[in-house]
């Protein structure tokens, strides 16, 4: 049995429990802090509505799942604050802060390399960005363990995120600030309000270690810990949440039990379909050489990347590793994969090229040309299957 509790320092923060487990069940408490709690405080339920909405602006008639599928995460609304005037350090700056095996959300646009460490994404969840002049947002649902990146335009509008203090199969619901619209992360749909049924264009990102970004992307900026915000930057709040078969908190009915719940799977989505690889089959086999689609496609593994969601201190949380997915066709040659000398490094067997992670070859005839990414991310197998009706898992 683990238990730990991780509160945040400063006036108006959130605190939040984490997780106890036993005889593989656990229950987390998600507590807000400092005057926070339900969002129906203040102000009651209204008609046909079973939450308090006298703080939204939203409107509740326009909708494409029922309201009684939400449930209050404990925060209130933007009681875990987005992050939405980033600051970003050097390499080198950011290398005083965060160790080799730590986690970061990686996203490349229009030639600019940004890292986001998951020791600050953790809590705060959403990060409003700009990117090469395109506005960007980069989210983490830490009870999914997934990490999602997607523009911010949609139909000419710039759109800005916060937090609604909701879950919907314990993934977080978004909202943004000009409609007051809700959004899944997951999925990156609109669900209530005036914007139901809009979709945000999600954007190829990758989660990447420490040492891995460094060396690889040694020109990247990465978010700074000067967030505005005094929070135990480095520390888990949710100790030993990603228990492979502990069962996940305010999840809406049975989880699906082809996998175990919390097994981590990197996911290729397809409107309601998905195409999934378990972790336990990339630790085993990757790469992987495919075709998701009709259109050839590789899943690299890097087993050495830590969990955000394992230890205390994230730094040493136990080897979780993070997934990527590439096109095989390069300057329309068919490439095929094999592991590399070194763990996340890898081979292609047409030129003996030698490929990083991040999908670019750093050594061989090939050295300096990319793959390109096939948007995917890695997350808990039971948040997946929640939102997805067709999944193909592979392995």
């Amino acid at each position: 049995m683990r238990l730990s509790v991780l509160s945040a320092v400063s006036s108006g923060s959130v605190r939040r429990t984490g997780v106890l487990l036993a005889a593989g069940v656990a229950a987390l408490a998600i507590l807000a802090g400092c005057g926070g709690g339900d969002s129906t405080s203040g102000g009651g339920e209204s008609a046909g509505i079973p939450f308090g909405t006298a703080e939204w602006q939203t409107d509740f008639s326009q909708r494409s799942v029922e309201l009684s599928e939400f449930a209050s995460g404990g925060p209130p609304k933007d009681g875990i604050p987005a992050i939405d005037d980033p600051r970003f350090v050097s390499v080198g700056q950011a290398d005083e802060f965060l160790e080799d095996r730590e986690p970061v959300a990686v996203l490349q646009r229009g030639g600019e390399v940004r890292a986001y460490p998951f020791q600050i994404l953790i809590w705060h969840e959403i990060v409003n960005d700009e990117i090469a002049g395109e506005p960007v947002a980069v989210t983490f649902c830490p009870l999914c363990n997934s990490t999602v990146a997607f523009s911010r335009d949609l139909d000419g509008r710039t759109l800005d995120f916060g937090t609604t203090g909701k879950l919907r199969n314990s993934d977080l619901v978004m909202y943004d600030r000009q409609t007051e619209s809700w959004w899944q992360q997951i999925t990156a749909e609109a669900i209530v309000g005036e914007l139901t049924g809009a979709k945000l264009e999600i954007l190829p990102s990758q989660t990447l270690s420490w040492g891995d970004l460094r060396t690889q992307h040694p020109e990247a900026t990465v978010l700074s810990r000067e967030t505005g915000f005094s929070r135990e930057y480095g520390s888990n709040p949710y100790v030993g949440y990603d228990d492979p078969d502990s069962q996940p908190f305010l999840l809406d009915g049975k989880a699906d039990d082809r996998l175990p719940p919390k097994e981590r799977v990197t996911a290729i989505k397809a409107g309601s379909s998905a195409v999934v690889y378990p972790f336990s089959r990339l630790q085993r086999e990757a790469p992987i050489n495919d075709e998701i689609g009709g259109s050839p496609a590789v899943v690299l593994f890097d087993p050495e990347v830590a969990s955000a969601l394992d230890t205390q201190v994230i730094a040493d949380g136990r080897s979780a590793g993070a997934a990527a997915v590439f096109e095989r066709r390069l300057d329309g040659r068919l490439l095929s994969f094999e592991a590399g000398s070194e763990p996340g490094s890898f081979r292609d067997r047409q030129t003996g090229s030698t490929w990083e992670i991040d999908g670019t070859a750093s050594a061989g005839p090939l050295s300096g040309e990319r793959l390109e990414p096939i948007p995917s991310d890695d997350q808990f197998w039971f948040a997946l299957a929640a939102f997805f009706e067709d999944v193909d898992i592979r392995g």
